[in-house]
């Protein structure tokens, strides 16, 4: 048999067999890490408390999420949960403000920015609230202030320490001054449980910034950072344009922030449980 003939045998072989089929991988098995860039298999990644294994960059997490990872299992008894944000100043920019909350509530499936809440860490009660950074950036308007009070309100009659776990971009802009006098009624609040006695802890997820980071968030007893996070007033590239300066290297995450004294200590997040823990221990003592 010649060559050409074997070449026609095979393309005719060919043409009789069945069709190849890619192996079909569903959408979202597979994410690349958005810091080393390497394929995380997301069932790992949950695992991992949505933190690479890789490389160690924690991920952000959502409101429900945070409170499932800190608390104990079914312990956690949420507080005003249908506050909803209204429209005072009937604000639109692309879309209307009731539109956009509309939209993010039906896709976020939450009313508001944060959860608060009454639960049990290893064991210990406390009074928390998470900040939901899918939900307008978690940006602080007149309920989140609301809840933000009103937890430490009942931490305070209560005599149990208070947890926040500050996730924000800061004032909610389509609020207007309903949202930033927001800052001094949680910072009123934290001053009244300071007054009772209690014990006030901050964890400052990535990113805590602006109006959420100049009240309640840097008001705590204790203050404690994840990994990388940016924590500060201005983001740095608006401080950059503004003093028209380099800033330096890692400026305004957590670990430059430790080292100039604005935080306590950064806490890997599969520790946090532990170490609130122990806070709450070492300060009741």
């Amino acid at each position: 048999m010649t060559r050409r003939s074997k070449e026609s045998s095979s393309a005719a072989g060919d043409a009789s067999a069945p069709p190849r089929r890619g192996v079909e991988v569903p959408e979202g098995m597979w994410i690349s890490c958005e810091k080393c860039k390497r394929m995380i298999y997301r069932g790992i990644l949950e695992e991992e408390l949505f933190v690479c294994n890789e490389c160690d960059h924690h991920y952000r997490v959502d409101a429900r999420r945070r409170i499932a990872q800190l608390n104990d299992a079914g312990t956690f008894e949420e507080m005003l949960p249908d506050l909803v944000s209204t429209d005072p100043l009937e604000f639109t920019d692309s879309v209307p403000y009731r539109e956009r909350l509309a939209a993010v509530q039906k896709k976020s499936g939450e009313h508001e920015a944060i959860i608060v809440g009454k639960g049990f860490i290893k064991g210990r009660p406390l009074i928390m609230g998470a900040m939901n950074p899918n939900f307008i950036m978690g940006s602080m308007g007149a309920v989140v202030g609301e809840k933000v009070a009103a937890a430490a309100e009942r931490a305070a009659d209560e005599g149990l320490p208070l947890l926040m776990v500050t996730c924000s971009g800061g004032a909610r802009m389509m609020e207007g001054m309903v949202s930033l006098v927001q800052m001094a009624k949680t910072s009123a609040a934290i001053r009244r449980l300071d007054q009772a006695g209690g014990l006030y802890i901050v964890v400052m997820a990535d990113p805590t910034t602006a109006g959420v980071a100049a009240s309640f968030a840097f008001l705590g007893d204790v203050i404690v950072a994840e990994p990388g996070a940016l924590i500060g007033f201005a983001g740095p590239r608006v401080i950059a344009n503004t003093i028209r300066a380099t800033l330096p290297e890692g400026f305004q995450r957590a670990e430059f922030m430790l080292e100039h004294g604005f935080i306590d200590r950064i806490v890997h997040r599969r520790d946090l449980r532990s170490e609130i823990a122990r806070l709450i221990d070492f300060c009741n003592k």
